[in-house]
């Protein structure tokens, strides 16, 4: 993208509708839920909201990766690989099953930058979700686009710096289970041959939003309760095989310091605050 793309972009904003109905809770619960199922008009557990608002493009606009060829609220970028990085949450309110949402968004940012492994754009967008009384979340979310390499060259490992407290199986299913719920048709989660073909990754990836939700279960079941705020960001890819090791460190402050991880290195880091009641 030239210069002049890049600031036309820059501020444009765009609104979508969801819910998680009923029907969605009972199938999201079953793959990355804890305790109870929430029923109707039950307060949804955090991130749940990444199950409502979907794509929803038709086949035919599909590219070869399985993302959406063009997404209204992404610019077009010429790049092939596009990850969700990382991103920070701020919870203001609950949200309930079957509540009516509303998201609104605007693209922050879009940065030309140059990579070690060559160019690459970050497009940074704020999102707001609104629910029948207002304002819930305020949410960032970064996007990275990249080169497919030749061959997979992975980024520099960096130690768990504690012993994990809980491990999660990284099977096929829950990769399938959880592209589902997300309605998410990338192939590099459920096609092996276009993974390891086409993309270069060694095996199946496992998805980063996944990995946020787990850590924030992890949280929650940590605390007793969810978290105010809540940041994540991916530094290594995590493959479908070996388990997901979920570690944790609290501060004397009260926050929480979170890590996935697999064969001892880590793959996302997260933190979690409770600074003000809800």
């Amino acid at each position: 993208m030239d210069q002049i793309n890049t600031e036309a972009w820059i501020g444009r904003e765009t609104q979508d509708a969801a819910t998680v109905t009923s029907a969605q809770a009972r199938l999201v619960h079953a793959t990355v839920g804890d305790g109870a199922l929430p029923g109707p008009g039950d307060r949804m557990p955090p991130l749940w909201h990444w199950c409502a608002f979907t794509p929803s493009d038709p086949n035919a606009d599909l590219g070869p990766d399985g993302h959406p060829r063009r997404i209204a609220a992404l610019p077009p970028v010429r790049l092939p690989r596009r990850m969700w990085a990382g991103g920070a949450l701020t919870f203001h309110r609950d949200l309930h099953v079957d509540e009516p949402m509303e998201r609104r968004t605007r693209i922050r940012s879009v940065a030309d930058k140059q990579g070690k492994a060559g160019p690459m754009v970050l497009v940074t967008l704020d999102h707001e979700i609104h629910g029948a009384d207002g304002l819930a979340i305020e949410e960032r979310q970064d996007i990275v686009y990249l080169e497919i390499p030749e061959v997979f060259i992975p980024p520099p490992k960096s130690a768990l710096p504690v012993e994990p407290a809980d491990h999660v199986e990284t099977t096929e299913t829950l990769l399938f289970r959880y592209s589902a719920i997300t309605f998410n048709a990338h192939r590099i989660h459920y096609d092996l041959a276009y993974a390891r073909d086409v993309e270069k990754y060694p095996g199946l990836v496992v998805h980063g939003p996944l990995q946020a939700t787990l850590l924030m279960r992890a949280a929650t079941r940590h605390a007793g309760s969810a978290p105010r705020k809540f940041e994540f960001r991916g530094v290594h890819p995590m493959f479908a095989g070996p388990a997901c090791d979920i570690a944790l460190q609290p501060d004397a402050a009260g926050e929480l310091t979170l890590w996935t991880g697999q064969s001892g290195h880590q793959c996302m880091q997260a933190r979690a605050t409770w600074e003000e009641a809800r």
